[in-house]
């Protein structure tokens, strides 16, 4: 009986196979003809480019419309199920055609990644009953989210994380949660970046309905406690992962978040969280949430904890990620105690919070992190041991931050052995010494900036899968010395995005291998002593958006193939022996440059018209070189400097890249301060975003200054100093009204000082000392306010500062006022200088007529010359005589002889 059972199932089996195998044969043979018209009049609405901007589509004229890119069928129907336009190589634009009500039995549905040109979100995705999930994310839709998504109660997956609501008053949308609470299947939301408004009181009575979601992402939206708690903890008990960042939570933390008892991620960083006093001994909030069973992420960063962190933390044994950085727990005291408990710990951030760590001596951490970040903790002065046990590659430790700790320690023997496996390694703003071991250092990034390194370069291999795309080395502000030609023999698997040697002690010609690195995006080589010429492979830098070469011996013309460099945005080439005429490329090759530094070189001729062209110019320094000729009026072109730019504009710091860990940001930023003189001193100004700055000092530029430059209104420093300008100040030099700085010393100025200046009231630095200026100088508090020295050297100017009044400036009745009587001055001097040109004139050709004509007066007057002749040599013969017997005789008592020549040299 059983094998007659045995072989009735085989059978059954066996038909059932050859009934699925048909079924299948048919679905893939067989397109549902209704369907491909649908599709194809859905594509007619389309535009699909490929990366090469051919028509995407273009297969979507075949016969089996299964096939076609980004649609998938039933195998067993052949019914189309899904249309997926994210994975592709293409980008999707045009408009949604209502076509996609004939798929009826189309179950997902994702644009994420495309162009819809800010189109609103179309009402049709609500009638598509069967959706389970829409992906509408960074696809450019807009407008407040359709109220007939409320219908697709299939639905598990909504994603309109960068769906733009920008344009939409919003004030009055606040409907979207209660589209939400109909959505009974929908297991993961996203609504990051929405500037979503408050709930309404009536949405709370629909909130149970969503008790099917798990993941939940309202961040980035600005939301209010108020609004978004009583919702929250209503809208399902089910929750596993919980976004609220970057909103305006205020308060302590709510003890009902403790009642979530499917919660494994809570992440409530950057917000106004505070702990309340019961939170801080460790009685509820945290308490509470250490009590879940399988909480494994709590990031609480950047928000206003302060006071003590309770031991009772590491009740949380199972967690994975604990990041408490950027709060306030200055003078806290975290020990082994608080982390004793963290056995699955694989993520801690405690950087930014001003923590002091001590651990017992010989103390082995329970954990073994895979990234540890503990910036501006205090740890020093002696390097951590503990490190040791979670720097073994076997346990996986790929990103360390021990920056600013105040460690003032040689590294350990051990460092560099253990270092292999780790891809991020920032030690930064310590006092660190040691030297780079004789092998090849492993990383993807490294930053040893700002300590006491010394010895040669090592050979880097930038050959592990970096956290990010790019590699990056910072070794600058150290005592690295000898010769770069080790960075020729970087291997770099991983392209390298970041060098920067500066501030160290390298010398010698820099090796001409810059052709390996065409992904360098900043390159500084600052503040060495390198020499020669620039190398040519810097051409071949084509992604080169920094480049720094201040503060060395570097020499020559600036060589044509750095016009390649079409990124350029920094160019700092100050503190160099560069000559030649300034390039007219720099303005129309270099057309993205914002900071241009030629400081200190040997540059001459005429600055080139095709400078202006620089738009976004916001720092200009061409000072201490040989330039003349005027300046060009096209300054005006500076757009920047013009008027109010955007702070995209202003790119000083690069984010080199970004990389998640479990949905927070690991970026590495690079910002560079340049050194130049603002406010009369030599700095290093790091914020160089918010300077405005032409500096021309110390040339031989001629001429007035143009009208034009009134047009850069948004300047906050000018130097025109040391130069030969004529002319008048300009009279609307008041129209500048965000100069803080304004030299125009040691010039030939003439004139009034314009009233106008008075009208600066942010002035700060300002020195028109050494000019030709004259009248009363201008009755501000602003002008009065400066130093008198301001003014010096300028023969014509009067009152406060320089004297207390100005009484020329106002004469009695009668008498001529200061500018008449200077008129009077220089007639009078006019015709005095004529009428002594004019009497030496009769004086001279009387006396030679005479003498020409009258023979006995000629001849008396020669015979007196002749007399007065034989006088002076008589009278020059006795003198000699009477000097050499002198001479003799101090020689005959002293036995020295010499002559008085050799005692005049030996009184000197």
């Amino acid at each position: 009986m059983s094998s007659k059972s045995s072989h009735k199932l085989v059978l059954f089996f066996a038909i059932s196979c050859l009934l699925l195998q048909e079924k299948f044969t048919e679905a893939s043979v067989l397109c549902k003809e209704s369907e491909k018209k649908a599709l194809l009049e859905f594509k007619h609405s389309l535009q699909a480019m490929d990366s090469s901007g051919d028509d995407a589509l273009f297969l979507w004229e075949t016969e089996e419309c299964c096939f076609w890119r980004g649609v998938e069928c039933n195998i067993l129907t052949g019914y189309v199920e899904i249309l997926d336009f994210s994975l592709q190589s293409w980008v999707v634009a045009g408009t949604i055609s209502p076509s996609l009500l004939k798929l009826h039995h189309l179950t997902s549905l994702n644009f994420n990644n495309n162009d819809f040109n800010g189109s609103l979100i179309p009402e049709v995705f609500g009638s598509l009953k069967k959706l389970k999930l829409l992906d509408l994310s960074n696809a450019n839709f807009r407008g407040p989210i359709p109220s007939l998504l409320g219908n697709l109660s299939m639905l598990e997956t909504l994603r309109l994380g960068e769906v733009d609501l920008s344009f939409t008053n919003l004030s009055n949308a606040n409907d979207w949660s209660q589209v939400i609470s109909h959505l009974p299947l929908l297991q993961k939301l996203s609504l990051r970046h929405r500037d979503l408004p408050s709930i309404s009181s009536s949405s709370l009575s629909l909130a149970n309905s969503s008790i099917s979601l798990t993941y939940l992402d309202l961040s980035d939206n600005n939301l209010p406690s108020s609004a978004i708690y009583p919702w929250l903890f209503n809208v399902s008990s089910n929750l596993v992962s919980l976004n609220l960042s970057s909103n305006k939570l205020k308060g302590p933390i709510p003890e009902a978040f403790g009642n979530m008892k499917a919660i494994q991620e809570l992440y409530l960083n950057d917000n106004l969280l505070v702990l309340a006093e019961n939170q801080v001994r460790g009685d509820s909030g945290l308490n509470e949430i250490g009590k879940l069973p399988d909480f494994r992420v709590l990031d609480l960063g950047y928000n206003l904890l302060n006071g003590p962190i309770s031991k009772s933390i590491g009740q949380l044994s199972n967690l994975h990620v604990l990041r408490l950085a950027g709060n306030f727990f200055d003078g806290d005291v975290i020990s082994e105690a608080h982390l004793s408990n963290f056995t699955n710990l694989q993520v801690l951030d405690l950087s930014s919070t001003s923590l002091t760590l001590k651990f017992n001596t010989g103390w082995i951490p329970p954990f073994h992190l895979s990234q540890m970040m503990l910036c501006s903790c205090k740890l020093g002065p002696r390097f951590p041991d503990w490190l040791l046990a979670n720097m073994d590659f076997r346990l996986g430790l790929e990103y360390l931050d021990i920056s600013a700790l105040g460690i003032s320690d040689s590294l350990p023997y051990w460092f560099w052995d253990s270092l292999y496996g780790l891809r991020y390694l920032n030690m930064s703003f310590n006092q660190i010494s040691g030297t780079f071991p004789n092998k090849s250092i492993h990383i993807s990034h490294l930053d040893l900036s700002s300590n006491n390194f010394s010895g040669p370069l090592p050979h880097f291999s930038l050959d592990f899968g970096a956290i990010g795309r790019f590699g990056t080395i910072n070794l600058s502000r150290n005592k690295f010395n000898g010769s770069v030609s080790p960075i020729c023999n970087i291997t770099n698997k991983v392209p390298l995005a970041l060098l920067d040697l500066s501030n160290n002690q390298f010398s010698g010609v820099v090796p001409d291998c810059f052709h390996s690195f065409r992904s360098l995006t900043a390159l500084n080589l600052g503040d060495s002593s390198f020499s020669g010429s620039l190398p040519s492979s810097l051409g071949s830098l084509t992604s080169l958006e920094m480049l720094s070469l201040h503060g060395n011996k570097f020499s020559g013309e600036l060589p044509l193939y750095l016009q390649n460099c079409t990124e350029l945005k920094f160019l700092d080439l100050s503190d160099n022996e560069l000559s030649g005429e300034i390039p007219m490329w720099l303005g129309q090759r270099l057309s993205s440059l914002v900071f241009l530094s030629l400081q200190r070189n040997q540059f001459r001729g005429r600055i080139p018209h095709q400078l202006c062209e620089l738009k976004y110019l916001q720092i200009l320094d061409l000072s201490v070189n040989k330039i003349s000729d005027s300046i060009p009026p096209c300054l005006k072109n500076f757009n920047s400097m013009a008027k109010k730019v955007s702070l995209d504009r202003r790119i000083f710091e690069l984010h080199l890249f970004d990389q998640p860990y479990v949905r927070s940001l690991i970026d590495v930023r690079y910002v560079d301060e340049a050194l130049i003189t603002w406010k009369g001193t030599k700095q290093n100004y790091p914020q160089l975003g918010l300077l405005l700055a032409i500096d021309l000092s110390c040339n031989k530029l001629t001429g007035e200054i143009p009208e034009e430059l009134i047009s850069l209104q948004e300047l906050v420093a000018l130097n025109l100093s040391r130069n030969f300008f004529t002319g008048k100040i300009l009279q609307k030099v008041g129209h500048l009204r965000h100069l803080e700085v304004l030299d125009l010393s040691r010039n030939k100025f003439s004139g009034n000082i314009p009233t106008s200046l008075s009208e600066l009231t942010f002035l700060s630095i300002l020195d028109l000392s050494y000019n030709d200026l004259s009248g009363k100088i201008p009755t501000s508090t602003q002008l009065q306010g400066f130093d008198p020295s301001s003014f010096s050297h300028n023969r014509g100017l009067c009152g406060p500062p320089v004297s207390p009044n100005c009484s020329m400036v106002e004469p009695p009745p009668g008498k001529p006022a200061v500018g008449g009587e200077k008129d009077s001055d220089d007639q009078f001097m006019k015709w005095f200088y004529i009428c002594m040109g004019l009497g030496f004139v009769v004086g001279f050709w009387g006396f030679c007529s005479v003498v020409f004509f009258m023979r006995s007066w000629r001849h008396s007057y020669y015979r007196y010359l002749d007399s007065a002749k034989d006088w002076v040599y008589v009278s020059f013969v006795l003198l000699k005589a009477r000097l050499v017997r002198r001479i003799k005789g101090l020689s005959t008592r002293s036995g020295l002889i010499r002559t008085a020549t050799e005692g005049d040299i030996s009184c000197t």
